[in-house]
């Protein structure tokens, strides 16, 4: 019989659980909770890592927590810390035992693993410790001096494109902090700029993680509501144990809603995969390539119990994700047939304190039948990497903008969809894959198109986690139906980028690429007779059609009724009011006269290597008739170019959030 097990910050862990003798900790109530129990909080700040002995059954005998009835309820991994001593102006020093820790102090852990970047060998190694003043989160310095001489700092140069950029919050950039980890004490030392932080809210993180597991495989559960803080989760790359802020740690069926979530060092929300199939041994044994573990993990997963029926599932949604170092959503493996809609994440790594591979407002690998749909992402140094296995996914309906990039598929075969987005970043769209299908999307940015042959990656069997073969990137086989596009006035990448980016602002990047497949396989016959030797000569096709392209923006040479509009309006930008996202877009007569057909699996050529047709994740056919608003058009409606269907040459600006 189901039953509510209560907490109070009034409670006692030797209480009853009930309400007239609530718990005092929310893990307490984890560890007594059986499957169709809620666990529901009264308001307080609760410092505390819950970790959950067991989960539900099913969808429908879960294990729910949620704060009581229209109470505040805060989860944080922080502790608050008094006794500063000033050291002269406005520096000060306050000594921490390390009892305070346990066996984990984040200041003596560095931000390590595979594919993290630091400028050299010798270059000072960033910490999971991290100083927070009135809920703001602080600098690391290098050294005591770089503390006491702390300035703002103005603008920075990102990583992956090697544009300048400027800093998100150049006032918070002086206040720095700087530890040394003694055998019983960490000295602490840290720039409060003239406050004083024995009067004031100074707060230290402690704990790794805020909620999340410490065992695999506890399923069916639901997190709703709370403000969940201030973790000092590790780095998280495909080939390591990827513990986040909040998450499943590697199980079926979580709920992550109506949460906010902020300040992980690292990862916020993880759906990713566990030690055992993995642990950075690309940085500890340094003896054959990152990549290559990483493929040996997929094949480790599956024989730990990989599937549908097991692992993944989960549902993240309508959760405020913000001020996070690496990812707001990050998960490898664990994250299939999952879910994640109408979150705002926004202000991811933008402090820039460290780098890595492993970087995106999401980032997820083998997001096989996962959907991403209705989030809004904006302020990141890259909005969503889809790297590895990027299968059956959908990415529809998102507004992307003010990032460095926004979306980047990495090493995959497809089928994968990309319809009725907004990419309103100078690098709108980086495709290092093949098999992907965009519809009805505004691109304002560039479009960038890499074929990687040094690394061949897994496809799956349909809807399945089970491996068909891998192969390398030979790059295209990508199809582009009914978009508009529209030349940023920023360039994208600078002389210092990483590689060489082959883009353009349009589909001309995909010049020179047949024009179907029938074409394709002639330019095969037509090479020397061999097995492998004859393809990497052939460009792969790709199959392009009814888009638009104003302001200058180029068309494929050989695409399929092109709209070239050479009107000159607006140009398209997104502008935020308070809550609200509005998208200024005076569309010219032309364009908002013409319409095109809805977009179903029947239009959709099937991909050259996976060997499949575009589907839904349950494997019916897809049909592409909801636009960015959640507007509905039937199958037999001619639909505008584009991600809205509501457009008008008399209309200049609509709410798009």
């Amino acid at each position: 019989m189901s039953r509510t097990i209560y907490v109070a910050k009034s409670g006692s862990d030797h209480g009853e659980g009930t309400s007239e003798s609530p718990f005092l900790t929310i893990n307490r109530a984890a560890q007594v909770a059986l499957p169709g129990d809620t666990v529901e909080v009264g308001e307080g700040v609760y410092r505390e890592w819950v970790k959950p002995a067991r989960g539900g059954l099913s969808d429908q005998r879960r294990i729910t927590y949620r704060p009581a009835e229209g109470e505040k309820v805060t989860i944080t991994g922080s502790e608050r810390v008094d006794g500063w001593e000033n050291t002269g102006g406005t520096t000060w020093k306050v000594e921490v035992p390390n009892t305070l820790f346990g066996d984990f102090n984040p200041f003596a852990e560095e931000v390590a693993g595979d594919w993290v970047v630091y400028p050299s060998r010798e270059a000072p190694r960033k910490h999971l410790g991290d100083v927070y003043l009135n809920g703001e989160s602080f600098y690391e310095a290098s050294s005591i001096e770089e503390v006491e001489n702390a300035v703002e700092v103005l603008e920075t140069v990102d990583d992956w494109t090697g544009t300048t950029v400027p800093t998100s919050n150049p006032t918070q950039t002086k206040f720095r902090w700087f530890a040394e980890v003694g055998r019983e004490s960490t000295l602490i030392w840290a720039n409060f700029h003239g406050a004083d932080p024995n009067e004031e809210l100074v707060e230290i993180n402690v704990r790794r993680s805020v909620f999340f597991p410490i065992k695999n495989h506890v399923d069916y559960v639901t997190v709703r509501g709370f403000e969940l803080a201030q973790s000092a989760t590790p780095w998280a790359p495909p080939t390591a144990d990827q513990p986040g802020l909040i998450g499943p740690n590697w199980a079926k069926g979580w709920i992550i809603e109506d949460n906010v979530i902020h300040d992980a060092k690292c990862s916020a929300v993880s759906l990713g995969k566990e030690e055992s199939t993995g642990h950075n041994f690309f940085t500890l044994r340094d003896d054959k390539p990152g990549y290559q573990y990483q493929l040996e993990s997929v094949f480790s997963a599956r024989q730990i119990g990989w599937d549908k029926e097991h692992i993944g599932s989960h549902i993240v949604r309508r959760n405020h994700i913000y001020n996070c170092g690496q990812n707001g959503v990050v998960g490898h493996l664990g994250c299939v047939f999952s879910t994640i809609k109408d979150n705002h994440i926004h202000d991811i790594a933008l402090k820039r304190e460290f780098y890595g591979y492993e970087i995106g407002g999401i980032k997820l690998h083998a997001a096989i039948d996962v959907v991403i749909e209705h989030n809004r992402i904006n302020d990141c140094s890259l909005g969503l990497w889809l790297d590895w296995q990027t299968q059956g996914t959908r990415i529809t309906r998102n507004l992307f903008y003010d990032n460095d990039r926004d979306i980047f598929v990495e090493v995959s075969h497809g089928p994968y969809v990309v319809d009725h987005n907004i990419f309103a970043s100078p690098a709108a769209i980086e495709t290092f894959s093949q098999g992907g299908a965009y519809v009805g999307n505004l691109v304002l940015g560039s479009v960038r198109l890499e074929p990687v042959m040094d690394r061949a990656t897994p496809y799956h069997r349909p809807n399945s986690t089970e491996v068909a073969g891998y192969a390398v990137i030979y790059g295209a086989d990508d199809r582009f139906i009914g978009n508009v596009f529209v030349p940023s006035t920023q360039e994208p990448y600078s002389d210092k980028s990483h590689g060489e980016p082959e883009f353009s602002f349009g589909t001309s990047v995909y010049d020179g690429h047949p024009a179907s497949f029938e074409e394709y396989l002639q330019l095969i016959g037509e090479q020397p007779d061999s097995d492998h030797e004859k393809f990497p000569s052939v460009k792969q096709p790709v199959y392009i059609r009814n888009n638009a392209y104003l302001q200058g923006a180029t068309h494929y040479d050989r695409e399929t009724n092109p709209t070239v509009v050479t009107e000159v309006v607006g140009r398209p930008r997104v502008l935020e009011e308070g809550d609200n996202v509005f998208l200024e877009y005076q569309v010219p007569k032309v364009l908002a006269d013409q319409r095109i057909a809805v977009t179903t699996t029947d239009d959709l050529e099937p991909t050259r290597f996976t060997d499949l047709n575009y589907t839904a994740p349950d494997g019916s056919d897809l049909v592409l008739n909801v636009d960015l608003t959640g507007k509905c058009a039937d199958v037999q409606d001619l639909v505008p170019q584009g991600p809205l269907f509501g457009v008008s040459a008399d209309e200049k600006r609509y709410k798009v959030w």
